[in-house]
């Protein structure tokens, strides 16, 4: 009994049987992989960018960069997938949406003005506001109407672009000034890219939520069993509403992020397929697409270790159109150990690794 308690509270065992343990092995493998093909893979350098400001570069500090949309989104793709046991595919789009209302608060009626027409902070606003409406219109046809969330987002994946584009009268607006770039770059004096910093602050913020709200309980509990859910107090429609619109802010500062990297937006480019990356980092992540419990920092770790593999095919030559394939191969992966067969044949087979240590004892 002794020997039991203490291999239960064994850091080692405990990180085995968690979530955590997909993507971190992923994670592991993937930067093995770079050690070995080319150990300059790692190699991180101070230098200073076009304006005469410190800032690091590097392949990590590029995947670091570049991921840190996907990781904002794969906080709230994971609130959705587990309350209402579907994905949202609009994401995409409810970027292109956000960020072209925020683009149109800045620039005000001309596509190249000379200053800004309103302050940053307003435009931002208008951006999450936008996001939330967007989110707000998925969560109730889910919740209200009873549509299948692919099905109801498919909506917004569809028209949504166009929209972003009637907001502007299909004109692109290039923000003015210097300001307005240091979101998607890197604030002077400060050598780490802003998107990463802006990423911190929200698993900040996240972490905050979960550890001082019920939100993570109520949302996994309506995921699990929404009837019961329902017998136990809870309002299921209003979690799995509250669960889009916390998706539709994170898409705001990924719009953000986005926006601000180019101090324009291109409607039918921006954040292409980023949605299908998002529902990715959250299979990844080991949480259930079907719904209920989750990880939320699982998807997280997982979302840069997307990045990663990125950043690694390209810096191996490999072409942007085959990326789709070698993330097919993850998903196939993915779907390959996660079906109840194989992890019943690897339980099995832990238990008779398990058994001479036993016999040992």
């Amino acid at each position: 009994m002794e020997k039991t308690a203490v291999r239960k509270q064994n850091p080692f065992s405990r990180l085995l049987h968690s979530q955590m343990m997909i993507p971190l092995v992923a994670l592991v493998l993937l930067l093995g992989f770079n050690l070995l093909m080319d150990p300059t893979f790692f190699k991180i350098t101070l230098g200073t960018n076009s304006a005469g400001n410190p800032v690091l570069s590097g392949n990590l500090i590029s995947a670091l960069n570049n991921g840190s949309e996907l990781a904002i989104l794969a906080i709230g793709m994971t609130l959705v997938t587990a309350a209402s046991g579907g994905q949202d595919i609009s994401v995409g789009a409810t970027i292109a949406i956000s960020g072209s209302a925020m683009l149109r608060i800045l620039c005000g009626t001309e596509s190249s003005p000379s200053t800004l027409a309103a302050p940053i902070i307003l435009g931002f606003l208008v951006a999450v506001l936008v996001g939330m409406l967007c989110g707000l219109f998925n969560g109730i046809l889910v919740a209200t109407f009873k549509i299948q969330p692919m099905i109801a987002t498919l909506i917004l994946y569809t028209a949504g672009r166009s929209i972003a584009a009637w907001i502007n009268n299909n004109q692109l607006p290039i923000v003015p000034g210097n300001a307005f770039t240091y979101f998607g770059g890197f604030i002077p004096g400060i050598p780490m890219p802003t998107p990463f910093l802006i990423a911190v602050l929200c698993f900040i913020i996240t972490a905050l939520v979960l550890k001082f709200t019920n939100l993570g309980l109520y949302t996994q509990a309506v995921g699990i069993n929404e009837n019961a859910a329902k017998l136990n107090g809870l309002k299921p429609a209003f979690i799995k509403i509250l669960s889009f619109v916390i998706l539709g802010v994170c898409v705001a500062v990924a719009a953000l992020i986005k926006c601000s990297r180019t101090s324009t937006i291109n409607y039918s480019v921006v954040a292409q397929n980023i949605e299908m990356d998002a529902i990715l980092a959250v299979a990844l992540g080991g949480n259930s697409l079907g719904g209920g419990k989750f990880n939320i920092w699982a998807s997280v770790v997982a979302a840069y270790v997307i990045q990663l593999l990125t950043t690694t095919l390209y810096k191996f030559k490999v072409s942007s159109d085959a990326l789709p394939a070698y993330k097919a191969v993850v998903v196939i992966l993915l779907i390959v150990f996660s079906a109840p067969v194989v992890k019943e044949k690897m339980a099995e087979i832990g238990k008779k690794m398990r058994k001479p240590a036993k016999e040992v004892g």
